[in-house]
């Protein structure tokens, strides 16, 4: 069945789409292309589809939409390209005409709904994640992962830590002040990582600021063809941080590449002076922990095989490489090993191994592969989707690996709590 496109509205710009030179160096940094091989499923091919949408010589029907699903928006494909194509900027603007234009079965519409309505609401989550532990007290987890596989992300243990406090004074002279973004999945899932990162800049000399009225950053609605929802979210993370601040440290790669690109999200908006002021301040956790060189931890207590999953929008978004393995390796007692495809993403893409299951599946599996050939003890990562992701493959797998933020194995380092 073929379905009408729109030839009034903008599929992505024009401008934009002619950068493309079509010479193929992405092919190889694709994950879909190299899982299948197929030019429409590689960044090339799908500028081509995106191109003939937006001339209207293509209609939005179901295998172009298909194709255009299936990317995973990891930008893996952007430092490949000689010619500076934004292939990121791209597939959002064209995932957001899909949404609008494409119809939907009402299976795929109530799953979208379900992620936007849950996700980035910490309380539903919360409530979402007391469920899940009711569910294996009772003896009924293998029901519902049966029932809906990708209850099998969701962690067989959670420890809540407690709830941050509005300021964190710096041990000893203040260096810095920075806020920091708690967000929404991470602060549920991943609240340990907030609480280390905290621990490890105050002791660097940095006073962290915690805001009350933040929420999620609207990164979720963004890669999943909700430009308005992510712009409400993004007015609200501006207005909730202090104008004072040297900096708005953030723990979840995803969040941070989306709140760096707040200036275009809100070009045009009342608030898009603040807004690009605020982008030009974001920050990776662990880019201000090395600009600010902590001292030196005393030596681990046992020495610890590591290898570094690259997160795609700390590496290909931020460009952020160098920096964690730095970190790491200053680690006493702790030995870094490389990871085989470090940069290929785990399959977690945001939300995509929740609408994707089938291909996060196949790259799951890819990187657990390569996870289980490097003989680590651990498996540091910088998002918290990838290490659900990165956790479950493991489990499935039946190895004894841990899955850690890199700051909390440098917390950890100096003693923890």
């Amino acid at each position: 069945m073929q379905l009408p496109a729109s030839r009034s509205a903008r599929v992505a710009d024009p401008d934009r789409l002619r950068e493309c030179v079509h010479c193929g160096l992405c092919l190889s940094a694709c994950p879909t292309y190299l899982e299948l091989g197929t030019e429409m499923d590689s960044p090339r091919g799908r500028i081509y589809l995106i191109k003939q949408l937006a001339e209207g010589a293509l209609a939005l029907d179901r295998e172009v939409v298909r194709h255009l699903d299936l990317c995973l928006g990891c930008r893996a494909c952007e430092p490949a390209c000689p010619s500076g194509v934004q292939y990121g900027s791209i597939i959002q603007e064209a995932r957001a005409h899909v949404e609008r234009f494409a119809p939907r079965t009402w299976q795929e519409r109530l799953r979208r709904a379900a992620i936007l309505g849950i996700f980035p609401h910490p309380r539903r989550l919360r409530l979402l994640m007391g469920l899940a532990q009711l569910a294996r007290r009772l003896g009924l987890w293998p029901v519902v992962t049966r029932l809906v596989g990708a209850a099998a992300l969701v962690p067989a243990a959670h420890r809540r830590t407690p709830r941050l406090a509005r300021l964190h004074a710096a041990q000893g002279h203040e260096r810095a002040r920075v806020g920091l973004l708690t967000g929404c999945v991470a602060d549920v899932l991943c609240s340990e990582v907030n609480a280390a990162a905290v621990r490890a800049l105050t002791r660097a000399g940095v006073t962290v600021v915690v805001p009350g009225a933040q929420g999620c950053c609207g990164a979720l609605h963004l890669h999943s063809g909700d430009p308005d929802g992510a712009r409400r979210l993004a007015r609200r993370t501006v207005a909730a941080f202090p104008h004072d601040l040297d900096a708005v440290v953030v723990t979840a790669a995803g969040c941070g590449a989306a709140m760096k690109e707040y200036g275009a999200l809100l070009a045009g908006d009342p608030a898009a002076e603040r807004a690009a002021a605020f982008a030009a301040r974001i920050r990776d956790v662990m880019e201000v922990i090395a600009e600010f060189a902590p001292p030196q931890p005393p030596a681990h207590r046992r020495p610890l095989r590591v290898t570094y999953h690259d997160a795609c929008h700390l590496a290909h978004a931020q460009g952020v490489h160098a920096t964690p393995r730095r970190l790491l390796a200053a680690i006493p007692g702790l030995e870094l090993i490389e990871l085989g495809e470090s940069d290929v993403c785990c399959g977690s893409a945001g939300s995509y191994n929740l609408t994707e299951p089938e291909m996060a599946g196949r790259l799951r599996e890819r990187k657990i592969d390569h996870i289980a050939a490097s003989g680590a003890e651990c498996v540091a990562v910088a998002n918290p989707g990838c290490a659900l992701q990165i956790r479950a493959g493991l489990a499935a797998r039946g190895l004894d690996v841990r899955v850690a933020h890199p700051v909390e194995l440098l917390d950890e380092a100096y003693g923890g709590e």
